[in-house]
């Protein structure tokens, strides 16, 4: 090791992210030979160490993660690794409890009894599994290791004249209190963000008029008793954080899904309690997230990518090309959902494709990068669908994000009917998982996305393609087809909509405040109907993630000092942009100050690597029963390993 005989870090953050660089400290240092030499870690947060700020314990069990309890670990399981000291998966900690179960409330004992593997599991289970990792961790803490938590806020850190030349930070709390230390780790997750010109004049239209207005929070952060009974209530965003304030205002209140019966539309019924707010839903497309397939793992296991592959990723490398999204690597991804779509439907519905052997020699040789360089071989495969497919059978790509696309409606009434054959036509495809033709082009879609955070991570792609492409079209394309929730809200979601607690607004909805009648409005032009008005609004969004933008005094004081700087990158027409992100320096992820060079000792891991990263906020993936690992799905206890061994002075792993 290269440092000095008494290191000192500071972790500011400490949910699973600084938990991480906290376990990969202790593995390392235990690890190596360490007689002469001491290790102090200062952990900074004002919540409990191990959930952080996002995954209490005591939250509601009502929220529940978007991963199936098989996905998510804190503890690495890569042999190049220095062995962990204490902790494995949730998946090994939900089978150890279900057998001991010490130490756990009525409430975890009575979910890890219902819980299988491919169920999703509470975010406070998954707050109690942290908090168990975190705990065995402090057991087994080795010599020479002395670990102090702060239960408050950092506000400032500031370099120290004459440190060595790796850094020295005179760190700040909101307690008054003040610690030294050679390195910095910022695992800040997420933070309370100014909000744009709108929601501002939202909020201060509520104050003056008496409204209710919800800005963007973590929904375990709000108060929902606040929100009356049985008045009407406008809920903007109808992403992941809908289903948890939809959740909230229904089960929450005291309502029940029950089974519908034989006869019913549907498989569940609402029986509501009658404290219930009539809820009026709005987005852009209109429509819910597409639900989760019911599979087997966490990627189909009859989508194999063909031309979205890591290997395709390393040609690209290797001949010393930076790719972009649209014209190199949404092309192959393309192609990987086409096949994905048609070799399902030929098996799920042959009378859809009558001669299917020749059909589907004929998409291969289409489908080959190289093999159709003149033209364009996505008219050449539709030509080749339009003569062998029936027409209600083919695949419109796009068109899946925008189901009601193109459509006018008399009423919300109208409208209300639409999306609920729109949920129950989800929801069974996602009961059908692998037999259904649409769920497995999102599926290829979804497995390319690992495929994609490793391109991005590693060789990085063109500025304008970042700014225009991947985040200008495709995130949101492909969040609201593979990032939603599990097939039960969707079924539900109808349920409530059938028993009139909640209806909807329409695609491309505007929003206003009617001073005049004292309410907030929208209204969608693809509805022809009175706008829906209510004196309560939610934002059902969480705070933006732009470092740009953060009202945490700690990264403003960063900035504002020029020890870190927003990345900016170059839009197509050479205009700069400022990005979500800090600008970091790989590997480890050392920060970047606003002269452009390095800030000695200072590293970041999380949501602020959202511009050298894609796809920030995803726990790490355990190791897969069936062998298919992504290089990216344990990329950031990788990170945490590079960020640790670098600040004991360790070489990085081979």
């Amino acid at each position: 090791m290269g440092k000095s005989q008494n290191i000192r870090v500071g972790l500011i953050g400490a949910g699973p992210r600084g938990t991480s660089v906290l376990e990969r400290l202790l593995a390392n240092w235990a690890a190596t030979e360490t007689e002469a030499r001491s290790l102090h870690i200062d952990v900074v947060d004002p919540y409990p160490a191990g959930p952080g700020h996002v995954w209490q314990p005591e939250q509601s069990r009502l929220y529940l993660m978007n991963t199936q309890s098989f996905y998510p670990t804190l503890i690495p399981e890569d042999e190049q690794l220095a062995p962990p000291l204490a902790g494995g998966s949730f998946e090994q900690w939900r089978a150890k409890q279900r057998s001991a179960g010490a130490g756990l409330s009525a409430e975890e004992q009575a979910e890890l009894a219902a819980l299988a593997s491919h169920d999703f599991p509470s975010r406070a289970l998954y707050g109690r599994y942290l908090r168990s990792t975190l705990e065995e961790l402090l057991e087994r803490v080795p010599a020479g290791v002395e670990i102090a938590f702060h239960r408050c806020h950092a506000v400032a850190a500031r370099p120290l004249p004459g440190g060595p030349a790796g850094g020295r930070f005179d760190v700040e709390l909101d307690d008054g209190g003040r610690l030294t230390v050679d390195s910095l780790v910022l695992s800040l997750g997420h933070l309370e963000s100014r909000l744009n010109p709108e929601q501002r004049s939202f909020r201060e239209a509520a104050a003056e008029l008496g409204l209710l207005y919800f800005p963007p929070a973590a929904p375990a952060d709000v108060d929902w008793a606040l929100v009356p009974d049985k008045e009407t209530v406008l809920v903007r965003g109808m992403g992941l954080n809908f289903f948890d304030v939809m959740g909230q205002l229904t089960e929450g209140r005291g309502g029940q899904f029950v089974a519908a019966g034989d006869g019913l539309p549907g498989k569940l019924k609402y029986l509501p309690s009658g404290r219930e707010p009539k809820i009026i839903a709005a987005s852009r497309r209109g429509t819910p997230y597409r639900a989760k397939a019911g599979l087997d793992g966490y990627y189909p296991k009859s989508v194999r990518l063909r031309y979205l592959t890591e290997s395709a990723i390393e040609r690209f490398a290797a001949a010393g090309i930076q790719p972009g999204f649209d014209h190199d690597l949404w092309p192959l991804l393309h192609r990987d959902a086409l096949w994905a779509y048609y070799s399902t439907l030929v098996v799920a519905e042959p009378v859809a494709v009558p001669e299917s052997t020749e059909f589907l020699a004929a998409l291969e040789d289409l489908l080959q990068p190289h093999a159709h360089a003149t033209g364009r071989w996505e008219n050449q495969v539709a030509e080749l669908v339009a003569t062998h497919v029936a027409a209600s059978r083919r695949l419109d790509l796009l068109g899946l994000a925008a189901p009601l696309a193109a459509r006018s409606f008399a009423s919300r009434k109208e409208l209300d009917a639409a999306v609920v054959d729109y949920l129950d036509d989800d929801a069974r495809r996602s009961a059908l998982g692998e037999a259904d033709p649409v769920k497995m082009a999102i599926g290829a879609l979804h497995t390319g996305r690992a495929v994609l955070k490793s391109a991005v991570a590693d060789g990085g792609i063109t500025d304008e393609s970042w700014v225009g492409e991947l985040r200008g079209w495709f995130e949101s394309f492909v969040e609201g087809l593979a990032s939603g929730p599990p097939a039960l809200r969707a079924e539900q979601l109808a349920a409530l909509a059938r028993a009139g607690v909640v209806s909807f607004v329409g695609p491309d909805p505007r929003f206003n405040v009617d001073r005049g009648r004292g309410v907030f409005r929208a209204v969608s032009a693809w509805v022809h109907d009175d706008a829906a008005e209510a004196r309560t609004l939610i934002e059902a969004m969480s705070p933006a993630n732009r470092v740009g933008s953060s009202l945490s005094p700690f990264l403003r004081q960063l900035l504002a000092d020029g020890l870190v700087r927003p990345k900016v990158m170059m839009s197509a027409e050479g205009i700069p942009v400022q990005t979500s992100g800090l600008d970091v320096e790989p590997h480890p992820y050392r920060l970047v100050g606003a002269n452009g060079s390095l800030t000695p000792g200072m590293y970041a891991l999380g949501l602020q690597l959202s511009s050298a990263q894609w796809g920030t906020a995803i726990a790490a993936e355990a190791r897969p029963s069936d062998g298919r690992a992504y290089r990216s799905g344990q990329r950031t206890l990788r990170d945490a390993d590079e960020i640790a061994r670098d600040m004991l002075g360790l070489p990085p792993q081979k």
